[in-house]
């Protein structure tokens, strides 16, 4: 079957290690499902994958993606949910928490094989294309906002950097849940995008804010870190989910302490709060923005824009 890849690892040129090519189709296993793949996208995730993060190289050839939705063996539309080793179904209950691509072979594939218990039926309302774009970073934006960070409706929360999936997912999210949001943006063309999707305002990366915010929802890192503790409120919380600028930035503990924030980490999401966001989005119209898609073939493509950052949403590959 054809599949984009992961052959060799490479921390400075992670597109090096990108293989495009045949591998062989999964093998059946007992309390595992092989799916037909009908779309799959993009994350930052993978990109890390080819430098080698969470990938040792004893692991390769790995295919490479995330997210993916598509057709059972018994005909069912499916999305899977990308977190193996949280339950023991098909994998035994000793085993830790991974992610595809991180031990198993991941979606941009003509097919794949997770475990049974990693299936949720694919709402009739959504597309392949969408339902795709759910399951790690519209996962990860929705546990940010709701369960980690705990925002209310008429709160105001900061969405540093306007264009990432996470961001246009946590953005989206936010206004669906009545949230006043605020973001910021190196590129003029891209805040502007971020207001026309809903955003309330945007300001230049590091701007001073008309007021501070009640939650900052951060996946920059160190760049963005300092102006994201010094926006906050007094009791304020702040959610990380990854560090795409550098994970080591100054610490700000004064003002941390002083002013009782919170800091607080989240990763992914559960099968149930999967399940709750594909009931939302169909039942009420929210739907992911997708930036492009793409024949899986076409994958390089893809991957090169992914890295320059040249991306608003998602990014999806279809087999």
């Amino acid at each position: 079957m054809f599949a984009a890849y992961a052959a060799r690892i490479s921390p400075d040129d992670p597109l090096s290690g990108l293989e495009l090519g045949e591998l062989p189709e999964p093998e059946a296993a007992p309390g595992w499902s092989t799916v037909t793949v009908k779309a799959a996208s993009l994350n930052h995730h993978d990109l890390w994958s080819l430098r080698g993060v969470g990938l040792p190289e004893s692991a390769l050839p790995m295919i490479l993606g995330c997210d993916g939705a598509g057709v059972d063996e018994d005909g069912n539309e499916v999305v899977l949910y990308p977190v193996v080793g949280l339950s023991g179904h098909g994998v035994g209950p000793k085993e830790p928490r991974t992610i595809l691509t991180e031990k198993y072979q991941g979606t941009f594939a003509e097919k794949t094989k997770v475990p049974t218990w990693n299936l949720l039926p694919k709402p009739k309302e959504l597309s392949f294309e969408e339902a795709a774009c759910l399951g790690t970073s519209w996962l990860t934006a929705y546990r940010m906002l709701f369960t980690k960070g705990g925002v209310r409706p008429g709160q105001t929360v900061l969405v540093q950097g306007a264009g990432g999936g996470v961001a246009t997912a946590v953005i989206a999210l936010a206004k669906a849940a009545g949230v006043r949001v605020w973001v910021t943006s190196r590129d003029e063309a891209k805040g502007e995008r971020a207001v026309a999707m809903g955003a309330d305002a945007w300001f230049p990366s590091g701007a001073r804010l008309p007021e501070r915010v009640d939650a900052v929802m951060e996946t920059v890192g160190a760049a963005t870190w300092a102006h994201s503790v010094k926006s906050l409120k007094p009791g304020g919380t702040l959610v990380i989910s990854g560090a795409t600028s550098g994970p080591n930035p100054p610490a700000e503990l004064t003002r941390i302490f002083f002013l009782e924030l919170r800091v607080v980490g989240a990763t992914m999401g559960t099968k149930d709060e999967l399940a709750d966001l594909l009931a939302l989005c169909a039942n009420t119209g929210l739907r992911p923005t997708i930036d492009a898609t793409y024949a899986l073939s076409d994958a390089r493509e893809a991957f090169a824009r992914m890295e320059k950052g040249d991306v608003f949403g998602k990014l999806v590959l279809r087999p």
